[in-house]
């Protein structure tokens, strides 16, 4: 397999995609765009989390000259996402946007497709062509009885050919469906089909539960195949739980290292500590932490040890107090209250 060492390279801002390149993480701001301190703090939020390209609304003229503000104050590519206006994509472009994303069926006759490629072709901007299940055209549900894989597929191609034959093809291509099984069936037959790198995401994926297990299945399932270049979690929530998901599916499927894996256990009648709290405090204490380790948080003294030797250091906790382990050996006792404070000192001192 491995589609994404062939993809073609793209060069968004100072972020190259494709080719082999590791797959870049995504969000997208819901901050009004013409809100530029509100978007920017939004950012750099992300940022911080490890968003490495962020994509912003652009519905209006004042939403592409604030682009300009944004950009001058943040350090990742920034996107213009345009959905009927093709004015808005070339003021976007004017203002410094790093890629657009369009839907050409969206923007109008050729003319106006013709406008905006020429923008980005003068420019050397990306143009990202995204299709959506729920915008597919009359005809292509005709062609295949409903909303296919296949429908969606055939849609997406005939869009980027419309912008090959206008002698560009700094493309990336989006399909997104919410239907998870269809999306990725989708991505199997494009990913043969088209030399251009993809953007993989489950589009309105629902909150942040639900969205989390249908993304999670659905881009590991397409993933898992050498399928992607970059990816967004699409949640219903705040985007920085976008940015944890993705790090964490990117590095459950042993596509990107970094960053500190916390394992506890699910808790049982052995269970002697508030488990369920100190592990969301390991979890919340470690998150900016720029370790490459397993840390595991384990509810009873009896099995923690032997369970957590598969990481490099955890904690287990019994009545009033609590064991700090090392690859499965007990370093020492501690209480209780101090089990957290040994713990962070620890990871601290990790590299000294």
């Amino acid at each position: 397999m491995g589609y994404r060492e062939h993809t073609k390279t793209v060069k968004i801002g100072n972020k190259t995609i494709g080719g082999g390149n590791p797959i870049a993480i995504q969000s997208m701001t819901n901050t009004p765009t013409e809100d530029v301190r509100a978007s920017v703090a939004q950012i750099k939020r992300l940022e911080k989390a490890g968003c490495e390209i962020i994509r912003c609304t652009v519905p209006t003229l004042e939403a592409a000259a604030a682009l300009k503000e944004i950009k001058k104050q943040i350090a990742i590519p920034l996107v213009a996402d345009i959905h009927f206006d093709y004015k808005m994509a070339i003021a976007a472009m004017e203002n410094g946007a790093d890629k657009i994303r369009i839907n050409p069926g969206n923007i109008g006759d050729r003319e106006k497709v013709k406008a905006v490629v020429t923008a980005a072709k003068e420019r050397g901007i990306p143009i990202r062509v995204g299709v959506n299940s729920g915008s597919l055209e009359k005809e292509l549900v005709e062609k295949y009885h409903g909303v296919t894989a296949e429908g969606i597929v055939e849609s997406a191609l005939d869009k980027v050919h419309i912008i090959e034959e206008m002698d560009y093809d700094n493309l990336v291509i989006s399909i997104k469906s919410s239907d998870v099984m269809m999306c990725v069936r989708a991505h199997e037959l494009l990913a043969d089909k088209t030399p251009y790198p993809l953007h993989v995401g489950i589009t309105e994926s629902g909150t942040v539960g639900s969205g989390n297990i249908k993304s999670a299945i659905g881009l590991a399932l397409i993933l898992n195949q050498g399928i992607g270049d970059t990816i967004r979690v699409s949640l219903t929530g705040d985007p920085v739980e976008e940015i944890k998901s993705a790090k964490l599916i990117l590095r459950t499927l042993g596509l990107r290292k970094g960053g500190i894996e916390v394992v506890s256990c699910p808790t049982c009648g052995r269970t002697k500590i508030d488990l369920i709290k100190l592990a969301g405090e390991v979890e919340k204490m470690v998150a900016d932490m720029p370790l490459d380790l397993k840390v595991a948080v384990m509810g009873c003294v009896v099995n923690g040890p032997g369970e957590a030797k598969e990481a490099d250091i955890g904690i287990a906790g019994g009545i009033g107090e609590g064991l700090l382990i090392k690859k499965g050996e007990v370093i020492r006792k501690v209480p209780e209250e101090e089990l957290l404070e040994t713990l962070r000192q620890e990871l601290l001192s990790w590299n000294d």
